[in-house]
């Protein structure tokens, strides 16, 4: 791998932190609305989860596809007195699970740290050329 094969790394890890800082938003997001009953189309929240897709055929990173939201059941939830309750007095609840929530938060913050050190890493070793060449 000449020089010229080195500057995609760098491509390659910067597309991986937008992807991975983009998630970190959605997650977010899904933890806020964890309880957020009626939503502006006065359905519940939905959680939403980013689309990735690799470059095919090459080193090329990922591109966001688009934002998807999980069209799983939501939760029914006994809270009589509830405004949003139905006649039996259930709620429906967001289908954002917290459990899941957090382990994805961890790998989407480990994925985003990774690609740091990678841009570190590069960042180094363009030090070094640059050193050895003056």
């Amino acid at each position: 791998m000449g020089i010229d094969g080195i500057a995609p790394l760098a491509d390659i890890a910067v597309s991986g932190l937008r992807a991975q800082s983009l998630r970190l938003n959605l997650i977010a997001g899904n933890i806020a609305n964890a309880n957020t009953t009626r939503t502006a189309d006065g359905t519940p929240y939905r959680r939403r989860d980013v689309v990735l897709q690799t470059t095919p055929g090459q080193l090329g990173g990922v591109t966001i596809l688009n934002i998807a939201r999980d069209m799983s059941d939501f939760r029914s939830v006994l809270m009589k007195g509830h405004p949003d309750a139905d006649q039996y007095g259930y709620v429906q609840m967001p289908n954002v699970h917290m459990p899941v929530e957090m382990m994805n938060l961890v790998t989407a913050s480990r994925a985003y740290q990774a690609n740091v050190a990678v841009l570190k890493r590069y960042q180094d070793m363009v030090e070094v050329t640059v050193e050895l060449l003056a």
